[in-house]
């Protein structure tokens, strides 16, 4: 079988693999059995930014032929489904039965299995936790070819459950859904003019929202270092819309934009070019907070999934998107962070600060009570590999930690360090899949 190129949505460091693509859960045994020495690791619609989803030499299970919606309860609103259903799929089927995801990170394209395997987050972390706390049970396909169903509070469920794959290959999923009366947003939006302002706010008030996110202008200097927009809403009631929306309160309508060109010159995206657009951007804001304004789920939630492929933007290098959290109590690490981006001066205007609640059981799952910040740089940042192993090391010191479906270029040694389950994990690991039948350039980057 020939093999085939594949990167993370960052574009960076591309390797081949074989690429199969199974229609069944015997299919995917199959494939499995027939990794050979390199092993294997499934692959969704490939939104990891980093190199989770690849595997060099190996094979790559493309678990998007796997969509089926097995069952819906519209009454308690719990669904079964395969691993290769995105969350752009569930939202077709279920908001016209007045049910949404319970979590959604910032594009809908990702696929059920990669929203386990990931353990994603998105803006209501702080009230309903992570993807994980909503799964009620999987399938999953270990390496001895046995297709196990694993309940949550289980070693082999929290091991899976931001594993990033490497227990085995995620079949199907049993979610537990939240109710919504409709299918619009009602969303405040305020200025805040620093950092300290920003998190004052939020602090104060963000158990008020079920959603808040904050973009941040990273390029921000002096006294104004910090300043954000910051975005915060719920699901509106039926009571709110207009008499025109009432007519179809439940309707999902998705946008489209062209696409970026193929070819986007290299530097597009530089200080200037970035700071214009965070000048713009931090302006258009309401000077004085707007309450109640009723969005789209789209617009809201994923505005970027409105422009295909606009990770192109950023170049034939690519970028590194690097999102880290660190405790509450270690807000003077935050501001030493923010500090040191904004005086690199890194070209990123996908910036955005929020608040974690409490963890999720995971073992190698991101979010911990705290805050955490996310930001896209482009690859061909001179220095920038030196850079963000400073900011590691600030992270790592602070009790913080990295999210690895985003990561592209973190060291073993500190990995080790930010997550204290990872002896577990890898013990769990070694007496599953002593041959490393799951595997991933993430994995071996990683000595996992």
């Amino acid at each position: 079988m020939p093999t085939e190129p594949l990167t993370g949505w960052g574009r960076t460091a591309p390797t081949a693999a074989r690429v199969v693509r199974p229609r069944s859960h015997e299919e995917a045994a199959a494939a499995v059995r027939a990794c050979g020495a390199r092993g294997s690791i499934a692959r969704g619609l490939g939104r990891a930014y980093g190199d989770a989803a690849q595997n060099a030499g190996g094979a790559v299970l493309d678990m998007t032929a796997l969509d089926r919606i097995r069952s819906v309860d519209a009454d308690t609103g719990v669904v079964v489904c395969d691993a290769g259903v995105s969350l752009h799929r569930l939202m077709e089927v279920l908001l016209p039965l007045g049910w949404f995801v319970p979590v959604t990170p910032g594009t809908r394209y990702v696929t059920v299995g990669g929203a386990v395997a990931a353990d994603i987050h998105g803006k209501n972390h702080h009230v309903s936790g992570s993807f994980s706390r909503h799964v009620r049970g999987l399938e999953l396909l270990t390496a001895d070819g046995t297709v196990r169903s694993v309940p949550p509070g289980t070693d082999l469920f929290d091991a899976t459950a931001g594993g990033m794959g490497l227990t085995g290959v995620i079949l199907s999923a049993t979610v537990r859904l939240l109710p919504v009366e409709t299918s619009l947003m009602s969303v405040d939006t305020e200025r805040a003019r620093d950092l300290d302002d920003l998190m004052a706010r939020l602090t104060t008030t963000d158990h008020r929202y079920r959603y808040s996110v904050a973009w941040i202008d990273l390029l921000a200097r002096g006294a104004a270092t910090g300043r954000a927009v910051l975005t915060r809403g719920d699901h509106a009631p039926y009571d709110a819309l207009p008499a025109a929306a009432r007519r179809r309160p439940l309707g999902f309508r998705t946008g489209r934009l062209p696409p970026p060109p193929g070819l986007v010159p290299d530097g597009l995206l530089n200080r200037t070019t970035v700071r214009a657009f965070n000048e713009l951007w931090y302006r258009r804001a309401p000077r004085r907070p707007s309450t109640g304004r009723l969005q789209r789920i789209p617009a809201f939630f994923h505005p970027l999934d409105g422009v295909p492929h606009w990770n192109r933007v950023y170049g034939r290098a690519g970028f590194v998107q690097y999102q880290f959290v660190v405790p509450y109590g270690q807000e003077d690490a935050l501001r030493r962070v923010v500090r040191r981006i904004s005086r690199r001066g890194c070209p990123s205007f996908l910036a955005v600060l929020k608040r974690f609640g409490a963890a999720d059981p995971g073992w190698l799952s991101f979010p911990m009570p705290g805050w955490t910040l996310a930001l896209d740089i482009p690859a061909g940042l001179p220095g920038l590999g030196a850079f963000l192993d400073g900011l590691d090391d600030e992270v790592a010191a602070a009790g913080g930690r990295v999210y690895l479906a985003k990561d592209s270029r973190l060291r073993p040694d500190t990995l080790r360090a930010m997550y204290p389950r990872l002896p577990d994990f890898l013990d769990l690991r070694a007496r599953l899949d002593p041959r490393a039948v799951f595997t991933s350039d993430l994995a071996r980057r990683l000595a996992l």
